[in-house]
């Protein structure tokens, strides 16, 4: 049998849901718009949370605040349209290699644009980098397929 990546192996392990409940633990930060203590919960303690102050969270948690009016999300800097063009670019002049994205990229852009969770300052540029993410995930899933077809 043939060797997998660890996103074929995830993907083959979970289902889509699955996978973006295991992204949601990704960090993003996000800028409080009001004072609160720390949480104390299961999975850490997060905060204290000052106004204006940026502090990193997990996404499931920014979200949340998100959706009560207590935050703000900041786009993470991988997220950028400049950013992932100049990976895609990459990818693309050498198949050989992935370059460095975060595991769950493709889910943790989603939750973000879907959401509607990110500032209205930085939705323009998440709207723009969304096809380019789309992009990079067919290329990598395209460069997969090809080195199958070698083995």
């Amino acid at each position: 049998m043939a060797a997998r990546s660890s996103s074929d192996a995830e993907s083959a392990l979970f289902s889509g849901a699955e996978v973006e409940f295991l992204a949601e633990d990704d960090t993003v930060v996000m800028v409080p718009t009001l004072r609160m203590d720390t949480l104390h919960l299961i999975c850490g303690d997060f905060g204290p949370f000052m106004p204006q102050v940026p502090t990193s969270v997990p996404l499931w948690l920014g979200i949340a605040m998100k959706k009560r009016g207590k935050c703000r999300l900041r786009a993470p800097e991988w997220m950028t349209v400049e950013n992932l063009t100049q990976v895609l670019e990459l990818e693309r002049d050498s198949p050989q290699e992935f370059q460095p994205l975060p595991f769950h990229y493709v889910e943790v852009s989603r939750l973000l644009m879907d959401n509607e969770s990110l500032d209205h300052d930085e939705r323009p540029e998440a709207d723009c980098s969304k096809p380019t993410v789309e992009k990079g995930r067919h290329l990598r899933d395209t460069l997969l397929k090809l080195v199958e077809l070698q083995k």
